[in-house]
């Protein structure tokens, strides 16, 4: 893998490392790429609500439309409503711009193959030698030139897809939407309120600048607050290109994406629906996960932090559910990758069904405590290198005798080292991580 995709795309800060420039030779050269396999058949592309997305995305146009291929707009839509457009509409591949949960200054750049799967490492790193090396991708002049129309009606096919894979009438129900100021800020309340829930929007008015500002699925805060005022029966909560869910309970308590799956993983179970009885999750997930899945005779396979890293186990076990801690939760059965509202539409399926609270739903999970800090860092790899911070590490795990765990490891999108304890002793877990905080930084 080289190093202009990371494990979520190209991403960087916008008009400094992701300049006009740099969008323009990955739009030409994803576009060679994949038009060589898939000649004739145009890229669909979307992005979130970002201010930079008008920028990046007409270079990303001028790029593709350059190597000849056409351009398939979808405006702003969720990252996974674009995996699934580009399946529907016989698209060679799909490009979306977005930084996720990432602050406003960043953005991002990832592909989809006509499959609606993220590329595989080597398609990247051909996309990746063609940029880095300047090769010569033939450039084609009068009609042969690429063009760029509208996907007519994207967010209602999008809507209609996720209606039909996952049916459930939720009248009766009051659901507060956090959309983050983001990709789902106008299909999410829409999606549920045709569904029949009496909906209470929040953060749902992008301006450019406010994606992921105190709100989304990384800040519960609002969320939790606005549940118990409304008296909601639940909240939801998508981060900035809504491929990500986590949820709020009746008593305003943090649902995140380990309860759900298990919530959701035990459900399949129970309707024989359970492929390979295996659920695929990161090291991050919660020893109260395994547990739970454990009782219910349910295997668990783990992976790195990522979830691409996920679905590649999920492919290699031919399982078919799986996800992280974060609220990105695959649904192989019936999508390509993570889906924010996809997963809000399976949870709120066994909410209906059970005719339970979500509070009680969640309770089928103890959550171990769990201590998880960031520390930004210039070289990430230099300081996980250190045999200092290898040794540190081996003696806070002896510290903990076998009753916990330790995981420090580098973000795969950020300047960040991610350090995490877990314990049955919360005080224990806090000297343990601001212990190995301070080697890092001494480190950096």
């Amino acid at each position: 893998m080289g190093g202009m995709f990371g494990t979520d795309g190209v991403r960087g800060v916008a008009n400094r490392d992701l300049t006009p420039e740099l969008a323009l030779q990955i739009g030409r050269a994803g576009a060679y790429v994949l038009a060589k396999k898939h000649p004739g058949a145009p890229l669909v592309i979307g992005r979130d609500t970002r201010i930079s997305g008008d920028m990046l995305e007409a270079a990303l146009i001028a790029g593709i439309c350059s190597a000849g291929v056409r351009v398939l707009r979808a405006g702003v839509l969720p990252t996974p409503a674009v995996a699934y457009l580009t399946r529907a509409l016989g698209a060679a591949g799909g490009v979306v711009i977005s930084a996720s949960h990432n602050p406003v200054a960043d953005n991002g750049i990832k592909f989809f193959g006509p499959d609606g799967f993220k590329l595989p490492d080597f398609i990247e790193e051909e996309i990746e030698l063609l940029v880095n090396c300047r090769e010569t991708i033939p450039l084609p002049v009068g009609p042969e030139v690429g063009c760029c129309s509208e996907v007519a009606e994207a967010g209602s096919r999008y809507l209609g897809f996720l209606k039909e894979k996952a049916p459930v009438d939720l009248s009766g129900l009051k659901v507060v939407a956090d959309c983050a100021n983001g990709a789902a800020s106008s299909v999410l309340p829409e999606l549920l309120r045709e569904l029949g829930a009496d909906v209470v929007p929040l953060f749902h008015r992008p301006n450019g600048v406010n994606i992921n500002a105190a709100c989304g699925s990384t800040y519960p805060q609002a969320l939790r607050e606005a549940v118990l005022f409304y008296k909601a029966d639940l909240g939801l909560a998508c981060d900035g290109d809504a491929d990500r869910l986590i949820a709020v309970d009746e008593r305003g308590n943090v649902v995140d994406g380990d309860q759900i799956m298990v919530i959701c993983g035990r459900d399949l179970k129970a309707q024989g629906r359970l492929k390979k009885n295996t659920v695929v999750v990161t090291v991050m997930s919660n020893l109260g996960l395994h547990l739970a899945f454990r009782q219910d005779g349910i295997q668990v396979l783990e992976t790195m932090v990522g979830d691409r890293y996920v679905l590649e186990e999920l492919l290699k076990s031919g399982a078919a559910f799986g996800g992280e801690q974060s609220g990105h939760i695959l649904f192989l059965d019936d999508h390509t990758t993570g889906d924010g509202l996809l997963t809000a539409l399976k949870l709120l399926a066994v909410v209906v069904k059970r005719g339970a609270a979500l509070s009680e739903l969640a309770a089928q999970m103890e959550r171990l405590p769990q201590l998880l800090k960031n520390v930004p860092v210039a070289d990430k790899q230099k300081v996980m290198a250190s045999p200092f911070l290898q040794e540190a590490i081996r003696r806070q795990e002896q510290r903990l005798n076998g009753q916990g765990r330790i995981l420090v490891r580098p973000s795969g999108t950020e300047p960040l080292i991610r350090v995490m304890a877990e314990g049955r002793d919360p005080g224990q877990l806090r000297l343990i991580v601001e212990e190995l905080i301070q080697v890092i930084q001494k480190l950096a």
